[in-house]
């Protein structure tokens, strides 16, 4: 007698990707094809279709799941200073994010519109408001925040010309070092002498030093807008002479 098929094992969306985040994790941005999803959990292609109907749609979902285990408490504490809880946030991204580089491309090659990233959108709304921003300010200040944190994993994640987990920071510090060393720098006076420093550019110190030129730039109107509402003023009164923009003319408002 045939033998009665068994039924077909069900999957959820979490399990694909999951599979979907060890091929990127094992093979880097480009191992993650719909056919090799459906390998790793012994289906047919068809069958992830049916959860997802593309792979950029995979691919938003695994923006979602790691996006969605970035730890909120780090930096929601609004009894701590805002500035501290931005740098907790800038180094909770990079730790989660880094430990995936194969997803950091993906992450960053659409729109990252889902609950996820829009949560952690406001919370990021929220301390540049604690912060003083106005409501325009604090977006867009938000969207550069966005840039620089993404962007600069990003560039770490290049960096390294292999698949799998990044090396240890002073790793691959080190290799960089040593890269410049061997690298002819005659007419290049001023890389030869900035070696040292380039060869930081992967690491926590040059992340968290332009982090903080970013919140000075960003916050640096607070206060003098605070200033003048305390003399009366409004915040879209037009500035006064005494803050000139570049040669001389009046600045004009943030964009």
């Amino acid at each position: 007698m045939r033998r009665r098929r068994g039924p077909c094992r069900a999957l959820t969306e979490d399990e694909i990707l999951e599979a979907a985040l060890d091929l990127l994790d094992e093979g880097g941005p480009h191992a993650a094809s719909v056919r090799g999803i459906a390998a790793r959990v012994g289906v047919a292609p068809n069958a992830v279709y049916t959860y997802f109907p593309d792979k950029a749609a995979v691919i938003k979902g695994l923006v979602e799941r790691l996006l969605g285990g970035v730890d909120h408490d780090v930096f929601a504490d609004r009894e701590q200073p805002w500035r501290q809880r931005v740098e907790a946030l800038a180094l909770e991204l990079r730790a989660h994010l880094s430990a995936h580089p194969g997803a950091v491309p993906l992450m960053i090659g659409g729109p990252m519109n889902g609950p996820q990233a829009l949560a952690l959108n406001e919370r990021l709304l929220q301390l540049l408001a604690d912060a003083g921003l106005n409501p325009t300010d604090a977006a867009r200040a938000s969207y550069l925040l966005i840039v620089y944190v993404f962007g600069s994993i990003a560039l770490e994640v290049a960096d390294v010309h292999q698949a799998g987990p990044l090396p240890p920071e002073s790793e691959r510090i080190t290799t960089r070092e040593a890269a410049f060393s061997a690298t002819p720098t005659e007419g290049f006076p001023g890389s030869a002498e900035a070696a040292a420093a380039m060869a930081g550019y992967v690491s926590t110190e040059q992340y968290l030093w332009g982090l903080g030129r970013i919140l000075d730039g960003v916050t640096a109107r607070v206060a003098p807008l605070a200033n003048l509402t305390a003399r009366g003023a409004t915040t879209d009164d037009p500035e006064p002479a005494e803050m000139p923009g570049p040669a001389g003319r009046r600045g004009i408002h943030s964009a």
